[in-house]
This record gives structure tokens, sequence and C-alpha cells, in this order.
């Protein structure tokens, strides 16, 4: 796996940072529906949906085919994958809008949910750029709640600034929400010649490890730190939010 462009000037890197270029959780009564006390939900009832939400580098199909294959060693099945590039994928792949939705709100009916989203970003949400539109943290929240309800649920957001997805009401007692970055922070990986984004790649070679959600994200925020410091970057600060309803979910097959 090649990370030869982590080590390029500052410069370069900002240049390349994951932005577009365009255009009170309620209280807990319960554990989360189908979790066992273990923390366990099998495999096999993982529903999981994988965005690649621009196609201007090919890190983010790279991270989503590489989570694709992880996912499936540990036993997922039901995995739905999308994709901005319309040359590779025919259009109920692509990751517009309206796909995207509709993914999303159909990703219930298993014993847990896992979003994980990797693109540019702002403040504002997560770039699709199929029709160059952002998917913003109330829409995310109100997908996920009519597509897995109470369900255990998972979301990972690699783009820039994607601690808005934790700041603005996606936290939920039965979701745990890992981030690239804080809201008023970008990352790193997104220029054309990289292979994966910074947090991706990290995400990636750290998941083999861990066993909860928690672990997984305490180990890649480490790795990010440590590829940051290596060429001078600004601290990206991946973020956490682990509702009170999954504090020990563990990751499939773990």
């Amino acid at each position: 796996m090649s990370m030869r462009s982590a080590f390029v000037v500052l410069s370069f890197l900002l240049a390349a940072a994951c932005m577009p270029t365009a255009d009170a959780p309620p209280p807990v009564t319960q554990a989360a529906a189908g979790l066992q006390g273990d923390g366990r939900v099998p495999a096999n009832r993982w529903h999981a949906v994988l965005i690649a939400g621009d196609s201007a580098t090919p890190a983010f199909d790279n991270g989503v085919e590489e989570m694709r294959a992880k996912l499936r060693r540990i036993g997922v099945v039901d995995i739905t994958t999308y994709s901005a590039d319309p040359a590779s994928v025919p259009r109920d792949r692509l990751s517009s809008s309206g796909n995207v939705a509709e993914a999303l709100r159909g990703s219930g009916g298993g014993g847990a949910c896992l979003a994980f989203m990797t693109s540019h970003g702002n403040e504002q949400g997560f770039y699709l750029r199929p029709d160059r539109r952002m998917l913003t943290p109330p829409t995310l929240d109100r997908l996920l709640a009519e597509g897995c309800g109470s369900l255990p649920t998972v979301v990972i957001v690699s783009a820039c600034h994607s601690g808005t997805f934790i700041d603005n009401g996606v936290r939920r007692p039965n979701r745990v929400i890992l981030t690239a970055a804080a809201t008023n922070r970008t990352s790193f990986g997104c220029g054309a010649d990289d292979e994966y984004t910074y947090y991706d790649w990290c995400l990636l070679n750290q998941l083999d490890g861990a066993s909860t959600w928690g672990e997984l994200a305490s180990s890649t925020k480490t790795c990010v730190e440590g590829l940051e410091r290596k060429i001078g970057a600004p601290a990206s600060r991946p973020q956490l939010f682990v509702g009170s309803e999954v504090a020990n979910l563990r990751l499939p097959g773990r």
C-alpha cells in the first residue's frame, strides 16, 4: 500500500485537504434493539452502506472497496457500495443524493447498521459530487432514524470538518459516530495521487486489531496524529461519539 504522497510538502497537502471545491440525545430507557449483553451483533446481521462521495481522486473509491473487502472477511454479507464515478457503476449505484437517501432509509432490517462515508466536506456536511449536493447532519439523522430506528448504528464520516455530524444533532443513544476531523478542522490525503485519505488508511489498517468501535476510533486517531506530526500538518482532531446504549458495541465478528 503506497503512502508516497503522505510525506510531501505541507503546502501541497493543504491544497489537497478534504474540502469540496464546488458547489441532546433522548433519555436512555433500554439497550439498543438487538444488542446482546456482551456488545455483540452477529456479523451476518449487520447491514452496511459504503459511500464514496467524490471521484476527483481515487482515494475515496479505494477506501470503500477496501472497507467492503475487510467487512466480508469478518463475516458481513449485506453490503451495498456507492461511487461518484459514472463510468464505473450503474446509475443506481451512483452516490447521488437520491440514491444515498434511499440506501440509508432502507438500511434497517438486520441487527445493526453501518454507514461508512468518505468524500470532501465542509461545516455544512458531506459532499456528493453526482448532483453537487451536501448531505447535511439533520438529513443524515432523519434517514438513519427512518432506516435503522433503535438498532445499533455506526456512522463513519471521513471528510474535512466531519465533526459537524457529531455537533449538529446526529447523536443518539443507539449510535456510534467516528469522524475524520473536528468541525473546524480539515483532514488530509485527498489529492489526485493519493491512494487513501490519511484517516481511511489508518482506519482500515487498525480495523483488524480492534474489538470495539471505541477501540478502533482511538487507535485510528493515534495513527492519524502520527502521520500529521511526521509532515507537520495541522491536527485534524478525529472525533468520537458513543451513545449510552452502545457503549460496548463490538465490531462484527469480534
